[in-house]
C-alpha cells in the first residue's frame, strides 16, 4: 500500500543537507529545538510546503500570504518581513546547491515557553523558524496510476471549533482521518463537512469530473489550498466549466473522474473511492489535461519569482 500522494523514493543526498534553524545553517542530524518550544508543547504554529522548480519558487507569494495571514489569526509575530523570510529560503537552498526536485517545509512556531502551558503569555522569546529542504519527488506511478480514498467518520469542522483555514501545526483531526483510511487499507482519507457534503482529504483537496464539468467543494470547511486555487484558475482560463459547490457521496460515486491536489504532487488521479472504481480505474482525459496545464503553469511561475 502506498502512502498516498506524499509517497516518495528516498534520496541519499538528503542525509547531508543543511537546514535553517532560526537563520543558522545546521546539518540535518544536528538540528534541535527545545522541548519547551510552543510547537512541540502544543502544536502552536503555522507552516507551508513549497517546491523548488528549475531554480524558482512557484507561487511563493501565495504561500507567504497564507503563512502571514495564519500568523496574524493566531496573534503570532513571525519576527521577519516577507523579504527577510524569502532571503532565508534562498540562503538555505543555495547552501545546499539545490535547484530542482526539492520540497521545502517552512515551519514557524510561537517559540520557547517558560513552562509547558498553553497560554501564549508564557513565551519568553521570538518565534522559532525552521526551513527543511529535501530532494523529494512524487512517485511517477502515483501521479499516473492514482490513489484510493476512503470516506472517514472524522469531519472537517466549523470555524468556531478549529478554523480549517488555518494551516496550523495542530493537525490531529487530519492525522486521525489518515489513520482510519490506512487501517481500512486505503491511501488517504476523504472527509465530509459538518452537513455531510464532501469537503476535502486529510492532506489534499478533492475534485470530481461529471459530464465535462469539474466540481470541488465550496471551500468553507477546508484549507485555502494554493494548488486548488490554481486548478480552478486554469479551468476558467481554458474554458473548462468549474464549480465550487455542495455535493454528496452519491455525486462522487457517479463521477467519471476524480483527483486530488497539493503542492507536493500537483494533481493526482483517484482510481477508487470506498470500493467504487472511478471511471475505468485509470487516469481520465480531464485529469490528464489538467495535469499538463498545471505543469506548464508551474514552469511559467517558476521563471517569474525569486531565483536560487
Amino acid at each position: 500500500m502506498s502512502k498516498g500522494t506524499h509517497d516518495y523514493a528516498p534520496d541519499p543526498r538528503n542525509e547531508a543537507i543543511k537546514v535553517s534553524l532560526n537563520g543558522e545553517l545546521v546539518p540535518r542530524d544536528q538540528a534541535k529545538i527545545s522541548i519547551f518550544d510552543a510547537g512541540y508543547v502544543l502544536g502552536d504554529g503555522v507552516w507551508e510546503g513549497l517546491r523548488l522548480h528549475d531554480g524558482g519558487l512557484p507561487f511563493l507569494g501565495m504561500h507567504l500570504d497564507r503563512l502571514y495571514e495564519g500568523a496574524r489569526a493566531i496573534d503570532m509575530d513571525i519576527g521577519l518581513t516577507r523579504e527577510q523570510l524569502t532571503q532565508r529560503l534562498i540562503d538555505v537552498l543555495r547552501a545546499n546547491h539545490m535547484r530542482e526536485h526539492v520540497h521545502i517545509r517552512l515551519m514557524v512556531t510561537r517559540g520557547i515557553k517558560a513552562t509547558p502551558h498553553q497560554d501564549p503569555r508564557f513565551v519568553i522569546g521570538g518565534a522559532t523558524i525552521v526551513i527543511v529542504p529535501e530532494y523529494k519527488e512524487p512517485l511517477p506511478e502515483t501521479v499516473e496510476r492514482g490513489i484510493r480514498l476512503f470516506t472517514v467518520h472524522v469531519r472537517r469542522g466549523a470555524p468556531d471549533v478549529q478554523d480549517p483555514k488555518l494551516n496550523s501545526h495542530s493537525k490531529l483531526n487530519c492525522i486521525l482521518a489518515c489513520i482510519q483510511a490506512s487501517k481500512a487499507g486505503y491511501d488517504e482519507a476523504l472527509m465530509l463537512d459538518p452537513h455531510g457534503f464532501v469537503s476535502t482529504c486529510n492532506s489534499t483537496h478533492f475534485f470530481i469530473v461529471r459530464h465535462g464539468e469539474v466540481w470541488t467543494s465550496t471551500g468553507k470547511y477546508c484549507l485555502g489550498g494554493i494548488t486548488r486555487a490554481n486548478v480552478i484558475r486554469l479551468c476558467c482560463a481554458n474554458g473548462i466549466p468549474v464549480f465550487e459547490k455542495d455535493f454528496s457521496l452519491t455525486d462522487v460515486y457517479g463521477a467519471e473522474e476524480a483527483c486530488v491536489t497539493g503542492t507536493f504532487a500537483g494533481l493526482t488521479p483517484v482510481r477508487e473511492i470506498d470500493g467504487r472504481t472511478m471511471g475505468d480505474g485509470k487516469r481520465g482525459p480531464m485529469v490528464a489535461r489538467l495535469q499538463q496545464l498545471y505543469l506548464q503553469l508551474v514552469k511559467d511561475e517558476s521563471a517569474k519569482g525569486p531565483r536560487v
